[in-house]
C-alpha cells in the first residue's frame, strides 16, 4: 500500500516537473521587483509569498465562471529564482494532469489584475505577467459630479458676456460724451458772425478797425 502510494506521488510530481517548464504549454513567466516598489520596506519572497500567490491565481480563475473548482494545489510554481521571477501552470481541477488553456488563465488574471497586484503591494509594473498584456486603471471618478463643472463654467461664460456688455456700455457712453463736448468747445473757439449775408470774422473791438477810404483822403491832404 505505502509502495502504490510513493509510486503514484512520484508518478503526479512527474507529470508536474513535465507540465511546468519555461515555455512550456500554457505557462506564463512572472516578474517581481518587490525592492524597486517598496525599497527599505520590501519584503522577503518565501515559501509563504508563494503559498499566497498561488492562492491569489486559484482565486482568480475560481472567479472566472468556467473555472469555479480550482483549488490551490492546481497552481504549480517553477524555475524560481533569487531575483524572483518563475513559471507557473494551472493544472485542470478534473484531470490534474493537463493544463487550463493559456487563454482562459489569461482572462482570469486579467480579470483580477488590481486584486492580485494589491496583495502583494505591487503595480503592473513591478509584477510582471510577461505574456499577459497589462489592464487600463479604472478611470479616477471626478469628487465633483460632471453636470456641476458644466453649469459653472457656463454660469462664468454668461457672467463674463455681461460683465463685457456693461463695461463697452460704459466706454461707448463715455466716448460719446467725450466728443460731444469737443465739438461743443470747437463752436466755441470759432466764431462766425453773418453780416448782410457775408460771413466775417469777428472784430477786435479793442484794437479798433481803420477804413480803407479816411485812410487814403488823410493821406492826400496831409501832406504839403
Amino acid at each position: 500500500m505505502l509502495r502504490a502510494l510513493l509510486l503514484t506521488l512520484s508518478v503526479v510530481a512527474i507529470a508536474h516537473a513535465e507540465l511546468c517548464k519555461p515555455d512550456g504549454q500554457n505557462a506564463f513567466k512572472v516578474r517581481i521587483s518587490i525592492k524597486t516598489a517598496l525599497g527599505d520596506n520590501a519584503y522577503a519572497w518565501d515559501a509563504n509569498e508563494e503559498y499566497l500567490f498561488k492562492a491569489m491565481v486559484a482565486f482568480a480563475m475560481r472567479r472566472h465562471s468556467s473555472k469555479s473548482t480550482t483549488q490551490i494545489s492546481n497552481v504549480l510554481l517553477c524555475n524560481v529564482t533569487d531575483r524572483v521571477s518563475f513559471w507557473f501552470v494551472v493544472t485542470d481541477s478534473s484531470k490534474n494532469v493537463t493544463t487550463v488553456p493559456g487563454s482562459e488563465v489569461e482572462a482570469a488574471i486579467r480579470m483580477n489584475r488590481n486584486r492580485i497586484n494589491s496583495a502583494f503591494l505591487l503595480s503592473d509594473k513591478t509584477l510582471q505577467f510577461l505574456k499577459i498584456t497589462s489592464t487600463l486603471s479604472p478611470p479616477v471618478e471626478p469628487s465633483t459630479p460632471v453636470w456641476l463643472i458644466v453649469f459653472g463654467v457656463v454660469l462664468c461664460l454668461i457672467v463674463a458676456g455681461i460683465v463685457f456688455l456693461v463695461v463697452s456700455g460704459i466706454q461707448k457712453h463715455k466716448k460719446k460724451n467725450k466728443e460731444s463736448t469737443e465739438r461743443e468747445n470747437l463752436e466755441e473757439k470759432v466764431e462766425v458772425i453773418l453780416e448782410n449775408g457775408i460771413p466775417c470774422e469777428a472784430l477786435d473791438l479793442k484794437a479798433g478797425h481803420i477804413n480803407g477810404v479816411f485812410a487814403a483822403d488823410d493821406e492826400r491832404f496831409t501832406s504839403l
